[in-house]
């Protein structure tokens, strides 16, 4: 079976919808609002994410809407008590997958998280660099002769976000915004591309002057 992330800030209805999929053999993590729930969805591979539309920290469709640009592959069903057109057009613009208005029986819940399971893309595992490879499991690089370098989860973020798109150009600013929204400076960006540089090559990452970064190789 598949590995689920429950995000709703109802403890009482959030135990339930984790008990009643954990007896379906589901591997089952809790958020109880936004802000983790984006965390655990950018540091581990779930199947399906079912999200509350109203949470605190971090709106729903927000929450959606920021693991998609940090191209999450995992579907989103979006849970709420906001079931007009206009509310369920909206959760499908940020990105979500399904849309299930409460109060929802629990058989259609399972129904559509299977339906949805199925839908699944087959995981990739890792992302060419040059001449080498960037783990997506082991969150590490795997350099042409076999060896391997660890990174921390800021620096492979980035270069899972260059290698994501191998040709493209992406300015400081968008890759503060996708990988360092918390910090006010795009200088960040360019202190990860040092540690970056310092553990692989300066090669691994390619400036673009007066535009940006790419990827480089290793």
């Amino acid at each position: 079976m598949g590995r689920l992330l429950v995000v709703e800030d109802d403890e009482e209805l959030s135990e339930m919808l984790t008990g009643a999929l954990v007896d379906e053999g589901y591997l089952v993590d809790r958020a109880p609002d936004g802000h983790r729930g984006l965390h655990l969805g950018l540091t581990r591979r779930y199947d399906v994410m079912l999200i509350d539309r109203l949470l605190p920290a971090l709106d729903g469709l927000d929450l959606v809407a920021r693991l998609r640009s940090r191209s999450v592959p995992a579907r989103a069903l979006l849970l709420t008590a906001l079931g007009t057109v206009d509310d369920r057009i909206a959760g499908l613009d940020a990105g979500a997958d399904d849309y299930l208005a409460k109060p929802f029986d629990l058989d259609e819940l399972s129904a559509r998280v299977r339906a949805l399971c199925r839908r699944m893309p087959a995981p990739t595992e890792s992302l060419p660099v040059g001449r080498g490879r960037l783990d997506l499991v082991a969150r590490d690089v795997v350099r042409p002769d076999g060896s391997r370098t660890a990174l921390s989860t800021r620096e492979f973020e980035l270069l899972r976000t260059l290698a994501a798109r191998p040709t493209g150009v992406h300015s400081r600013s968008e890759l503060r915004r996708r990988v360092f929204e918390e910090a006010a400076a795009a200088s960040i960006v360019d202190t990860y591309v040092y540690y970056l540089r310092r553990k692989l090559g300066r090669s691994v990452i390619r400036t673009v002057y007066g535009l940006g970064y790419r990827l480089g190789s290793v």
